[in-house]
């Protein structure tokens, strides 16, 4: 995307926003272009590195609703940096909830088959060797129990293991959109 085209989208997306605050946003982005262009970088490369402008528009207008809160504590400085956050939030629900989704019940799934492997291998452990179920005798009943209810047991580990790196990745992904509701420190 070439520069004229990347100011003119992100203008568009700022729709909403103060035209005093916009101007200064597409001014300060325009310098992006004349430091990356002064610094030999190519127009399309300035603007793959500053990202999506609708994206982009949308986290700009989140930090205006809340610069504009910071200094003003009124109602509909109120309303607007909520609203700013929260269609920031609800694009973010909109791609990340059907995945999330997915992911959970693959996991339900895992944990109730891990949950029936370790009733089965009690089960298993509890009748096979004095029914004669399993032709072989008393030890491979006993070995077969104590299998399905490893198996069952890993599984569950398995799946305990992801929740967690699924929890940690979702705090993670929540603290990088936090940033944009605690002020700059540079």
């Amino acid at each position: 995307m070439k520069r004229d085209a990347f100011l003119a989208a992100l203008r568009t997306h700022l729709r909403g926003v103060p035209a005093k605050v916009a101007d200064e946003i597409v001014a300060d982005y325009a310098s992006h272009f004349d430091e990356g262009r002064a610094a030999g970088r190519s127009e399309e490369d300035i603007a793959a590195g500053l990202g999506e402008p609708s994206r982009l528009a949308r986290e700009l207008r989140a930090q205006a609703g809340l610069k504009r809160w910071d200094q003003e504590r009124s109602v509909s400085a109120a309303a607007a940096a909520i609203l700013a956050i929260l269609s920031l939030g609800a694009i973010d629900v909109l791609i990340l909830f059907p995945v999330l989704l997915v992911v959970i019940s693959v996991m339900f799934a895992a944990a109730c088959v891990a949950a029936a492997f370790v009733v089965a291998g009690i089960v298993f452990l509890l009748v096979s060797p004095f029914h004669g179920i399993v032709s072989g005798g008393f030890f491979k009943g006993v070995l077969g129990g104590i299998g399905f209810f490893a198996g069952g047991l890993s599984l569950g580990a398995l799946v305990s293991l992801c929740g967690i790196g699924l929890t940690n990745l979702l705090i993670r992904y929540g603290r990088f959109h936090v940033r944009l509701m605690q002020p700059a420190t540079a």
